[in-house]
């Protein structure tokens, strides 16, 4: 008894370290976004100056890093890595406080990318050795707090630190606080004994599989491809929001930054609130029928949705019924990801877990950041020349319309789930 509370106490700090270190990585990520009124007045950018530097920087970055490092996760000591990344990333985006223009903020953002490059998948690849299957969404879901932390943190500590001290100094505090948890990280936890590979032998396979690639052969699959595409449609639309939703409240409804920024903390806690409900719920229900297991997704992304739209399009004279929408929205909108990142864990081998994470997480890198924040910038600058002061708004609404694509993305892999999770969960055949 006294073993397994030591390897529990064991697991939840290991899971509370790693969403912490998350947390402050994302609060990096987010912190332009919160402070993008001070920056663009500073240096005169226009919004699509201001999308391109909160989504280049870290989609090219991310493009070029992912899967290499995810790969490498799949094969190499995952804390040592987590550490490593997050740390030089930390002092990456610390650099930022010395730009004098555009090309030196959108380097910053680099940084970000590094950490959730080589931290993100290898996290998941960890807590997935730690936490059995039925455990997993939970496990994931409190993983997936820390993003929905760091954006909370942006948008509470994120003015107060800039009226203090200014936006330079803001992102130093922030990077140096990612550099010294990730040395904590480092000297506190060991890596874990990964669970061992399944592989299950085909005699008619001949070993060309093995030739393939890790990307291959997880794309290749419908369940784990559906589940890729889906993820990257519903952050296209949540990081659009989630990176220019400060600068709408307040352009649309006269807000100050502070305020704005706290009405888009509530949002953040009730993110948090889903995120973790929908790992809870789906963990209960996918023990009685699997294909609960992708069902939450495609219930959550589609109330998200609706919710979504009303915030946007219901009339700027009728405030309280749009910030219901919005708080409802930021409820539903995260339920995606503990269920996915668990699925993908379930039918994913072993050897390829931190590879598949790393496709999500990428897709998201490339779509997410790269496009959304852009495009976002782009329409809102053209928009605003049809319908003045509207532009931003009508620009979201656009956005939001990739979570038509993520459901139907999700109810495919649902198609494809109960036998993908039955083939990994089939006794081993040992090759003779």
């Amino acid at each position: 008894m006294t073993n397994n509370n030591h390897q529990s106490s064991s697991r939840v700090y290991v899971l509370s370290l790693l969403t912490a270190l998350s947390a402050l990585t994302f609060m990096d990520r987010q912190i332009l976004a919160v402070l993008l009124q001070p920056i663009k007045q500073e240096f005169g950018f226009s919004d699509l100056q201001i999308g391109l530097i909160t989504g280049l920087g870290f989609a090219l970055t991310f493009a070029a890093l992912g899967i290499p490092l995810g790969r490498l996760a799949d094969r190499q000591e995952r804390r040592s890595l987590i550490a490593w990344c997050r740390g030089v990333g930390g002092s990456v985006a610390a650099l930022g406080a010395l730009a004098t223009g555009s090309g030196g903020l959108t380097a910053s953002r680099a940084g970000a990318a590094l950490g959730d490059a080589g931290g993100g998948a290898a996290s998941m690849s960890i807590l997935a050795d730690l936490y059995k299957p039925h455990e997993r969404s939970r496990a994931m879901s409190v993983f997936g707090v820390g993003n929905a932390m760091g954006a909370l943190l942006a948008l509470l500590l994120g003015p107060l630190f800039a009226e203090w001290w200014g936006w330079r100094v803001t992102m130093v505090i922030i990077g140096v606080a990612i550099m010294v948890l990730s040395l904590v990280l480092r000297l506190s936890i060991s890596e874990p004994v990964r669970a061992i590979p399944q592989v299950i032998s085909d005699p008619q396979d001949g070993g060309r599989q093995q030739a393939k690639s890790a990307v291959a052969l997880i794309w290749k699959e419908p369940v784990t491809r559906f589940l890729i595409v889906g993820a990257a449609c519903v952050l296209i639309a949540g990081i659009s929001i989630g990176a220019w939703n400060v600068a709408l409240l307040a352009r649309r409804f006269d807000l100050s930054l502070k305020q704005a920024g706290t009405i888009s903390a509530g949002a953040a806690v009730l993110s948090v609130s889903g995120s973790l409900f929908s790992g809870w719920l789906t963990d209960r229900l996918a023990r009685s029928d699997v294909r609960w297991q992708i069902r939450i997704p495609v219930i959550g992304t589609s109330l998200a949705m609706v919710l979504g739209f009303g915030y946007l399009l219901v009339g700027s004279d009728m405030f309280m019924l749009s910030m219901a929408c919005m708080l409802m929205y930021s409820f539903f909108t995260s339920w995606w990801a503990p269920a996915t990142y668990a699925a993908l864990s379930l039918v994913v081998p072993t050897e390829r877990r931190a590879t598949a994470s790393a496709m999500v997480l990428m897709a998201g890198a490339l779509l997410g950041n790269g496009v959304g924040p852009i495009v976002a910038g782009w329409l809102s600058d053209v928009l605003n020349t049809v319908a003045p002061g509207q532009g931003l708004r009508y620009a979201m609404a656009i956005m939001m319309c990739t979570l038509l694509p993520a459901v139907w993305a999700f109810y495919r892999a649902l198609q494809h789930y109960p036998g993908a999770y039955r083939k990994a969960h089939a006794p081993v055949a040992v090759a003779a």
